[in-house]
């Protein structure tokens, strides 16, 4: 299944115009790969997480996907219900 899902991806990037839209968002992605990590690490699933932090395990899936920009607060409350520290940095472009 991935190897399909990696052609098709393939083939989309191809195009100019989605190549730029695939980067435009590779910031929310790579957040959503982080609190995906940090869920696993912390050896959760998303409803156990959920419960932790007070929230629904929708609300969990949707920060993952990146469909949802966390505030500070609840990234915060995310790395607390993880045992994580959350690290910041801005970078030259």
């Amino acid at each position: 299944m991935t190897r399909g899902l990696d052609s098709v991806k393939k083939k989309m990037l191809a195009e100019r115009e989605v190549r730029t839209a695939y980067a435009a968002l590779d910031e929310e992605f790579a957040l959503a790969r982080e609190l995906i990590a940090a869920r696993v690490r912390a050896g959760f699933t998303q409803a156990q997480l959920a419960d932790r932090m007070g929230t629904t395990q929708s609300a969990i899936a949707r920060l993952e996907s990146g469909a949802q920009l966390p505030s500070v607060k609840t990234l915060l409350r995310f790395a607390k219900a993880t045992d994580s520290r959350p690290v910041l940095k801005l970078r030259a472009a």
